[in-house]
């Protein structure tokens, strides 16, 4: 048993080696004859006289179905179309196949009437500016100047759980966000342009048109995307599903929205109002959808950047200290040197608390000099405060003279005793003459950005006059 046992293994191996030696053929299955598609397009006349709903049917079994209906498109088995405009539409079916893809012969049906109930719905309104007889202009929240309007970017990111719109009373739709949650995939990135430039290029992306003059026809201008050019199609909205569909032309995207897409004619509206619409599209390899950020035309033009925020004062300015945290602050607990700030920001005029200078080189020559650079720079030029016995000494390019030095922890004001004072400049009008020193500025966590000592008051304009020192 054990020797038959052996000589099937091996023969099993052998046939095994000689299979994987084989070059595998490889064929798609036969493709149907046109005959073999069935389908039918059925006009309701019970629902509307004029023909204006049509019943699409795909008959034909293991197939996926490929409408294109001219307002928009369709893989649904069985779909509902409405038109609201009177005309002749061509409705095309195709089926894809193991074979490949099957076209039928097209049928055209003819619409008597105008339906306008079709596109009176508040968010086709707000899609196209006010419902039949009216245009709206769309352009992506991006541009040449890297403007954020209202979006950080005009394209974000999120998982297919959490893309979805919710209408609104007032006809409006928001994006309702799923709270994440394990194994949801409900997450959602949005970059912001500018910094992550690899999101979108910034430059004019053209814009796109939603028109109900006589008919519901899309125009997209892609001057974004080079090779699109200018489109003009047809376009419809499933108001109850959010849903939007192009035929013939496509929304505006980002350069690489049309290839990541798994269809660039069928979106989902995530949110709309009068001046913003989000658009969800599934990309074709990801668990995700993009959702491109548009902006009306008109809002956009009339957008204005509103100014720089303006801090009530600088960060670090009047710093709050713990009970003996200022005398912590200026000797370390034990001893700490300082040294003026002379090859950074060493004077400021803190007026309402904000400072104007960012260098030496703001004030130089009539404020700061080279005089004042050679005495700060020099290793001989530094202040000591000492906590036991709170004695204070200052090196003038190597002149020593000492002291001691009291707190006032309510006001943050530090006291010299005699006529010790900070390091001085001869008779420069700047030298700093007082022995009561303000702390005006600094930060009691983060000892790195030094202390802003006040020299001087201007209560007229409510300014201080201020030196920088830093860490010997």
């Amino acid at each position: 048993m054990r020797f038959l046992k052996n000589v099937s293994l091996i023969l099993l191996a052998a046939v095994s080696l000689f299979s994987a030696c084989q070059k595998e053929e490889y064929s798609l299955g036969a493709l149907p004859d046109k005959s073999q598609v069935q389908f039918e397009v059925i006009q309701d006349l019970s629902v509307d006289p004029g023909g204006n709903t049509v019943i699409l049917v795909n008959k034909t079994p293991g197939t996926v179905a490929m409408w294109d209906y001219v307002t928009g498109k369709s893989s649904r088995d069985r779909d509902t179309v409405r038109y609201a405009f009177q005309g002749d539409y061509n409705i095309k079916f195709s089926v894809m196949t193991a074979g490949g893809i099957v076209e039928a012969t097209p049928k055209l049906i003819k619409v008597t009437q105008n339906e306008l109930k079709y596109v009176n719905d508040p968010v086709w309104k707000l899609l196209t500016g006010g419902g039949p007889g009216f245009e709206k202009t769309w352009v992506l929240d991006v541009n040449a100047n890297g403007d954020k309007k209202v979006f950080s970017s005009p394209i974000y990111f999120a998982g297919t759980q959490i893309a979805y719109g919710t209408t609104m009373p007032s006809g409006e739709v928001e994006w309702t966000k799923v709270e994440p949650s394990a194994g949801c995939n409900c997450w959602t990135y949005n970059p912001t342009y500018t910094s992550d430039t690899w999101a979108a290029e910034k430059k004019d992306h053209g814009s796109m048109t939603f028109s109900l003059k006589g008919g519901a026809v899309f125009t997209a201008n892609h001057a974004g995307i080079g090779g699109l050019g200018a489109e003009t199609g047809t376009f419809m909205v499933d108001a109850a599903n959010l849903k939007l569909t192009t035929s013939g032309a496509s929304p505006l995207g980002v350069s690489y929205t049309h290839t990541d897409m798994a269809s660039i004619y069928e979106w989902k509206i995530i949110s709309l109002n009068e001046n913003t619409m989000q658009l969800a599209g599934k990309h074709k390899s990801k668990d995700e959808v993009q959702v491109l950020n548009f902006l009306s035309k008109s809002f956009s033009d009339a957008w204005v950047a509103p100014p720089p925020a303006v801090p009530a004062s600088d960060p670090g300015f009047n710093p709050k200290f713990a009970a003996d945290g200022l005398v912590n602050f200026i000797t370390g607990g034990f001893s700490r040197v300082w040294k003026l700030d002379g090859t950074g920001n060493p004077v400021d005029w803190l007026a309402k608390g904000k400072g104007w200078t960012t260098g030496a080189s703001s004030s130089y020559n009539w404020g700061w000099d080279d005089n004042w650079t050679a005495i700060s720079t020099s290793p001989t030029s530094w202040v000591r405060f000492e906590k036991d016995g709170l004695k204070y000494t200052k090196s003038q390019q190597g002149v020593i003279s000492t002291g001691t030095f009291s707190i006032s922890q309510a006001t943050n004001e530090i006291t010299l005793s005699g006529s010790n004072t900070l390091i001085q400049n001869g008779d420069h009008w700047m030298s700093p003459k007082t022995q009561v020193l303000k702390v005006v500025k600094a930060f009691p966590d983060d000892i790195s950005k030094g202390v802003w000592f006040g020299t001087s008051y201007d209560g007229t304009k409510d300014e201080w006059f201020a030196f920088h020192y830093v860490l010997f």
